[in-house]
């Protein structure tokens, strides 16, 4: 099918000639003779034009007027300006308002058409990344938490009202493996800002004295290695979202830094020596109780009470176990699509185990066991057998099945425990053996105080001072 092209010329005869001169270039071009007949076509029959070349000076006004009109209804499409009366302040305005390039009458035909497909080519370019834009809006909507529990849909009306408001700062809490990412990407993608890029940044897998270069950038020359200027990830965030996950790791100096560039807006590169402006907003993950490490003064209460403007809980899967029903076909048709399996059926006694699990690893944990068991699936029905969870008669005490004797634990190695339900399972292990002491536990792992209460913390464990 061929792309529409509309012609705004009030000359009958020049108009036609161009529109025969671009129909033979495999155009559908639509001519209008006036800028009310061109309103018409693209505000209420909703043509869609690919590009858009236009007089200037018609009998009904200024196409430029026509223009700033459709950019504010969101019509897209390129425009080219066609006058023989055409000044430097009417030039200035048309590349404005975004029009993609302004000639004087008469124009060869041979150039025109050269110009015309450089329209077309940016064109097809926002159109695909609109496109992209509304897929991925609709992938990340609020509709994509999945539940029907009272606290799945309490917590999916709130990211509905979240993203209809231009926030500055929000604080996403919750256990791990809850969907912290997931929530960071609803609230970008259905926000105001869902335009602007989304930069995720994980403060726990970066270096200590890699983070500020990283944050902030740097310009060539200002460490040992810098060859050339980096824009850092909250230059690139710009316009858009940065999300800041695990952000309990970061250093105290660099909390400091983050906060004037929350407040400032303004950031300053690594060796650099002029400050830029910078319009983000910041959306922050931790699982770890931060009003605890501002008492203990290993977080920045000014940086902790600006990122919680808005505060919200995930819930634990634990806590909404018949959101089961609707997670488990979600998951099952994503990794069946991923592996060519056919799994359709669920047993109901598959369906009780899951149910009655705890799931410390939450969503992620139950979307590895899908992932195994769809892969490893013989035929339709959904297997048991690669579940690995456990006697469900066992106590919710020791759920994972760990296995403690003369000293030493064991650990399955067959798949069934990730590797953070390993590190908790041995943690909960010792500090059972220390009678829940931290300091003592500490010393016996060889680790410090601080490292082991953030994991404490982290998975839940029962510990004491």
């Amino acid at each position: 099918m061929a792309d529409s092209l509309l012609v705004i010329e009030d000359e009958r005869l020049l108009g036609a000639e161009l529109c025969t001169e671009l129909a033979s270039s495999g155009w559908d071009a639509v001519q209008a003779f006036d800028l009310a007949e061109a309103e018409r076509l693209l505000l209420e029959r909703n043509l869609e034009p690919l590009v858009v070349l236009s007089d200037m000076s018609l009998p009904d006004g200024n196409a430029l007027d026509l223009l700033e009109k459709v950019r504010g209804r969101g019509v897209a499409g390129e425009w080219i300006f066609l006058t023989a009366y055409g000044g430097i302040p009417e030039s200035v305005r048309a590349l404005k308002l975004g029009a993609f390039d302004f000639l004087e009458k008469p124009c060869e035909l041979e150039r025109l058409q050269i110009v015309v497909a450089g329209a077309a080519r940016s064109a097809r370019a926002q159109r695909r990344l609109r496109d992209e834009e509304r897929q991925r809006g609709h992938r990340y909507s609020p509709d994509a938490f999945i539940g029907r529990s009272p606290a799945a849909n309490a917590f999916r009306d709130m990211l509905v009202r979240l993203s209809q408001v231009p926030f500055s700062g929000l604080l996403l809490t919750g256990e791990t493996g809850t969907g912290k990412g997931l929530t960071a990407r609803i609230l970008h993608s259905s926000g105001p800002r869902a335009s602007g890029p989304l930069i995720e940044v994980n403060c726990a897998a970066l270096p200590k004295d890699l983070m500020e270069a990283e944050l902030f950038g740097h310009e060539a020359g200002a460490f040992t290695g810098a060859k050339g200027r980096r824009r850092g990830l909250i230059e690139q965030a710009n316009g858009g979202t940065l999300f800041l996950d695990e952000l309990g790791e970061l250093a105290l100096d660099l909390q400091a830094k983050l906060l004037k560039a929350i407040e400032d807006h303004r950031i300053r590169r690594v060796g650099g020596e002029r400050e830029l402006d910078v319009d983000i907003q910041v959306v922050a993950a931790t699982n770890q109780p931060l009003e605890q490490r501002v008492a203990e003064g290993a977080f920045r209460a000014d940086l902790y009470h600006r990122l919680a403007v808005f505060r919200l809980e995930i819930p634990a899967l634990r806590e909404r176990p018949d959101d089961i029903d609707d997670l488990l076909p979600v998951l099952i048709d994503e990794f069946n699509a991923r592996s060519g399996q056919r799994v359709e059926t669920v047993p109901p006694a598959v369906l009780e185990r899951l149910k009655g699990y705890h799931w410390p690893g939450n969503v992620r944990e139950l979307r590895n066991l899908v992932e195994r068991c769809v892969l490893l699936a013989d035929g339709p029905v959904f297997p048991d057998r690669w579940m690995h969870l456990g006697d469900p008669s066992q106590s919710a005490a020791d759920p994972l099945g760990v296995l403690s004797e003369d000293g030493r634990i064991c650990l399955p190695l067959d798949g069934s425990l990730s590797l953070d339900a390993m590190e908790r399972a041995i943690l909960g292990e010792v500090l059972h053996r220390n009678a829940e002491n931290v300091s003592l536990s500490a010393r016996v792992l060889g680790t410090t105080r601080e490292k082991l209460r953030y994991r404490v913390q982290k998975y839940g464990l029962k510990a004491s001072d």
